[in-house]
């Protein structure tokens, strides 16, 4: 099978100038066409483009954040249902299988399911091989857009360069496709549940809920098998998890995960955990878990703006960030640092420890930037002043993001005094 690279230029999927009352008045000059070309930019040169062309126009941060808000304009897909696209990475291809509803209409939106799949101690596989086969057959659901990407033994779920091709393949759908940005879930059996946990842990901002399946967190912890990660369970708080593992696995048998169930319920992460009685390492039990399953989906949307968050980080080129704080510096090379954050109107209750310089991203959503911004920092006040929104700032944020219910017109930034 030939892949397909996903194209996303202005000259094939930029639509006609079309105005919304609510966002534009007479001195807005900004057309949906640069709307829609934000969203479709295939690559980090032709994003700084269309954002320099946005900001040519002179428009304001408000009317700005009301265009992102009702985003790009979506079209019927031009793909086929079951296409196998391909994104390149340093010269190597990472295809990924996309399952379109039957009855999409670009005019709603849909939930987005990721399912990694197993068995990433494997060659990858040649072109012509169905990877996602398996997977489909026991994941796949006609309501929703699947997604099956590709790991194997260069490539596993938990690499760096997994973390980015993910959070790409999904950029891309978004531009792509009505995408319900606060439903989007991942899920995956054996490697791939190892998979949904690393992400659980590392890089949660774009998720909805993890449904990680006959996985196992150790291996994260283990340099043998790709991880040496340090797992820091405050960083689960926010994001679910469905967890199900079986009672004879011979890989991973429940037992094996009773001490990470009960820090689970020590730290008071929202977790459902099924043993399946005489289960062993397959997925026989998924037809009589799917009405579950599919309820605490239902449930758990993601909130993308909660008014509490928190994350440890022990790096800050990478996995320093949930939803709108971000771990800038830390006090010591490589320890760990936690930065949590309570949210009441426009004032912010930080606990900064081990944290040198931290920033908070901020949505007209929940800040009215007409009253002062209140800032505590370990019980000081750092800032009691009038922010200011910024078009820079969000046009930044929104092509990383590509999400319109999580858009920031201005950020903050503070040094931490020891």
């Amino acid at each position: 099978m030939r892949y397909l690279t996903p194209l996303f230029s202005v000259a094939t999927l930029a639509t006609s100038l079309c105005l919304n009352s609510l966002a534009w008045s007479q001195d807005a000059t900004v057309p949906q066409e640069l709307v829609n070309a934000l969203w479709r930019a295939s690559s980090e040169d032709e994003s700084d483009r269309v954002k320099q062309e946005i900001l040519d126009t002179g428009a304001n941060a408000y009317r700005m954040y009301l265009s992102l808000r009702r985003g790009p304009e979506y079209v019927a897909p031009e793909a086929e249902s079951g296409t196998v696209f391909a994104r390149e990475i340093e010269g190597e291809e990472f295809p990924y299988y996309v399952s379109i509803p039957a009855d999409y209409d670009p005019e709603q939106s849909y939930a987005v399911e990721f399912a990694l799949h197993g068995g990433v101690g494997r060659p990858k596989p040649a072109a012509d091989e169905n990877f996602w086969e398996r997977t489909i057959s026991r994941l796949n659901a006609e309501d929703r857009f699947m997604v099956i990407p590709l790991s194997w033994q260069d490539a596993y779920w938990w690499a760096d360069v997994q973390a980015d091709n993910l959070t790409a393949i999904l950029r891309e759908l978004k531009g792509r496709f009505n995408i319900d940005e606060n439903r989007v879930f991942l899920s995956g059996i054996s490697d791939g549940g190892t998979g949904a946990y690393f992400f659980a842990f590392k890089q949660p901002t774009e998720w909805a809920a993890f449904l990680p399946y006959i996985g196992h967190p150790g291996v994260l912890r283990n340099p043998n098998s790709g991880g040496g990660y340090r797992l820091y369970f405050e960083n689960l708080a926010n994001k679910p998890l469905y967890i199900v593992n079986g009672e004879n696995d011979r890989l991973y048998p429940a037992a094996s995960l009773t001490s990470f169930m009960e820090i689970l319920e020590q730290a008071d992460v929202n977790y459902t955990w099924r043993v399946i009685k005489d289960g062993g390492h397959n997925t026989e039990w998924m037809p009589d878990e799917l009405e579950a399953i599919e309820a605490f989906k239902s449930a758990n949307p993601r909130d993308p703006l909660p008014d509490e968050i928190q994350w440890v980080a022990d790096r800050t080129d990478r996995y320093n960030r949930n939803q709108w704080i971000v771990v800038d510096e830390i006090a010591e090379e490589d320890l760990p640092s936690l930065l949590r954050v309570q949210r009441d109107g426009n004032s912010f209750s930080v606990d900064a420890r081990g944290v040198s310089r931290f920033t908070l991203l901020l949505s007209p959503e929940e800040i009215n930037f007409a009253d002062p911004i209140l800032v505590s920092v370990n019980g000081r006040i750092v800032h009691s002043d009038p922010v200011r929104e910024n078009v820079e700032t969000l046009l930044n944020w929104a092509a990383r993001d590509r999400d319109r219910t999580m858009l920031f017109t201005a950020e903050l930034s503070f040094d931490v005094e020891e």
